[in-house]
């Protein structure tokens, strides 16, 4: 008795069969043989024989193909942290690395009981976003050898890209609990891509990755634009001339709002967002115990008294 498919070695998943039975219906079935086959001729039988192989084949290694591509897509393990904690802030500056544009909000939080530190980059700030996720990677080690469990991350302007490399870089979802963007050109600024044009000579590393066509904005963006883990939150301001158009630091998945959705009247320059006692209130409410949601209009009336 001839042994069944499965003692074989030859066994089809449920998408294999039902491209087999499709393939058997076109031709006809074998268990019925005199129906298609039975007329034709043995060379147009082997024929027939031989392109049914073929399919089955292609079946299968386009199964096989979807499957790797799923396991791919799914990264790596994330075990999300406690929501409610109130974990060190870690303050990313944005190009440049002027740490004088975070000392506002700093000070802000820790008038509320926070941990802040401000992350001194490397070199002048100027250089490779990836070199600048490895020192965030360092500030992060620091506060978890220090006993925290996690950790809130603010990145203003091009700090924001880097928060993105650095979850992505060293499996962050498991570490942080809420990741706030300031302006920050998540896909590329045109004002980057023009001095990347006309001056590249005076375009340093991280002016040319922050240009809109640049292969690491393509890459960053290129799948999940919010990893798995930590709560996303962007903010910006209509009144951006750094990050253009404004709208570059929306991204998937995020709470995305401007500044002006809550306070219409308010004019906040890219300069001005770390700074500006209202988008301040923004950033400490988003980082409470409570989940992150739209702020209410009550932060333009603070900020003005």
């Amino acid at each position: 008795m001839p042994a069944s498919p499965r003692e074989a070695g030859i066994w089809w998943d449920a998408s294999e069969r039902r491209s087999v039975r499709s393939v058997l219906r076109f031709f006809g079935d074998p268990g019925q043989t005199g129906l298609v086959l039975s007329s034709l001729s043995p060379a147009r039988r082997r024929f027939v024989a031989g392109t049914v192989g073929l399919v089955v084949l292609v079946a299968a290694v386009v199964a096989g193909t979807a499957a790797v591509r799923a396991v791919q897509s799914r990264g790596p393990e994330v075990t999300p942290v406690a929501q409610d904690a109130q974990p060190p802030v870690l303050l990313v500056p944005g190009y440049g690395g002027a740490t004088d544009d975070l000392e506002p909000l700093a000070a802000a939080l820790r008038a509320q009981g926070r941990d802040a530190t401000i992350v001194d980059l490397a070199g002048d700030g100027t250089g490779d976003l990836n070199v600048q996720a490895g020192v965030l990677q360092r500030a992060v080690q620091a506060a978890l050898r220090g006993g925290a469990r996690s950790v809130d991350i603010v990145g203003y302007s091009a700090g924001g890209v880097t928060a993105r490399l650095w979850m992505h870089a060293y499996d962050g979802g498991s570490v942080a609990r809420r990741i706030v963007t300031l302006g920050s050109p998540q896909h590329g600024s045109d004002l980057a891509s023009l001095a990347s044009d006309i001056a590249p000579d005076s375009c340093p590393e991280a002016c040319r990755q922050l240009a809109t066509d640049s292969d690491l904005v393509r890459s960053l963006n290129s799948g999940d634009e919010t990893p798995a883990g930590p709560r996303w939150v962007s903010i910006w301001t209509t009144d951006d001339q750094v990050s253009v158009p404004p709208e570059t630091a929306v991204i998937e998945g995020a709470l995305d709002f401007s500044v002006q959705s809550i306070c219409p009247s308010r004019q906040v320059t890219h300069g001005q967002l770390p700074s500006d006692p209202a988008v301040m209130a923004m950033v400490l409410a988003e980082l409470r115990r409570t989940p992150p949601a739209l702020p209410s209009t009550s932060v333009c009336s603070v900020a003005a008294s």
